[in-house]
């Protein structure tokens, strides 16, 4: 089968984003206000410390302020929750980000409470998900948020669309789905106990694969023309970076498609600067 699929490419439309962030940063410098960002890794998790380490380098090469604090996978719950206060007092910094997974002793619940709302970037408080919910201004989570860029930049229109989203996580599959919602697409939810998910997938128009789960959407389950963002990070056999969809047989059916490497994945650091300026220009009373 032949591609028909036109490829949104995620690098792409990050260097975009990120050379508006560039622009905003310095207009608050010279105002005498350097967007900040601290990251905080507690442990060795190696996927974390790549993670981190895009991050902090994404930051700096926007012009952002960024901090990185790294600690030992010993620091009691206490210790972290200490620190999340002392950034949150700390007015050079506008957005936290403690990298997920926490050791299993700290409760990551417990500390993404902790964290400031106002310094929320990556989206994941709970008074940011009822922002999100209630359609009120707060921080998108950075994943969903990503993609509905990504949806923007191909100028598509969800007003009465029949979007499908297959995972249901707090990250990435129910925001999503509120977020479509609110560009008034019509919203289905799949997920590991939904009975017969090709005959879901075949109604769509647009389908999100968030469920990390390789080739959970194959060709046969999708209809010609559907605009398809996968979101998962997998290796196949041959131990290759793939996303959660048979790229080959589905770009042959869809009308636009994201590839893994190079599509959600840049998209999702952009989105964490988009936030950090966002929180540097309201604290500063600045609106873009």
């Amino acid at each position: 089968m032949t591609p028909t699929a036109k490829i949104i490419d995620g690098v792409a439309l990050s260097k975009q984003l990120r050379e508006d962030v560039a622009k905003r940063t310095a207009a608050l410098k010279a105002r005498g206000v350097t967007p900040g960002l601290a990251v905080v890794l507690v442990g060795e998790n190696q996927a974390s410390q790549v993670y981190v380490r895009n991050k902090v380098k994404a930051c700096s090469d926007a012009g952002l302020h960024s901090v990185l604090e790294k600690y030992e996978a010993a620091m009691t719950e206490a210790e972290l929750l200490a620190r999340v206060d002392a950034l949150n007092n700390d007015p050079s910094i506008h957005g936290i980000l403690v990298q997920l997974p926490l050791p299993a002793h700290i409760d990551a619940h417990k500390v993404i409470e902790a964290i400031s709302p106002a310094k929320d970037v990556d989206g994941f408080h709970v008074a940011s998900a009822g922002a999100l919910m209630v359609g009120q201004p707060g921080f998108w989570p950075c994943t969903p948020y990503g993609c509905m860029k990504m949806l923007e930049s191909i100028g598509y229109d969800l007003r009465g669309k029949h979007a499908v989203v297959i995972g249901r996580s707090n990250i990435v599959g129910k925001p999503m789905a509120l977020m479509l919602l609110q560009k008034n697409a019509t919203v289905t939810v799949c997920h590991s106990a939904t009975a017969d998910l090709k005959a879901m997938t075949l109604q769509a128009d647009v389908i999100v694969a968030a469920v990390g789960k390789r080739n959970v959407l194959t060709a046969d389950m999708v209809k010609p023309g559907t605009v398809v963002l996968d979101v998962g990070m997998n290796r196949d056999d041959a131990g290759k970076l793939c996303g959660d969809v048979d790229f080959a047989g589905v770009s042959a059916v869809a009308s636009h498609i994201t590839p893994v490497p190079g599509g959600v994945g840049p998209m999702t650091i952009t989105m964490l600067l988009v936030n950090t300026i966002e929180a540097a220009e309201r604290e500063a009373g600045v609106h873009p």
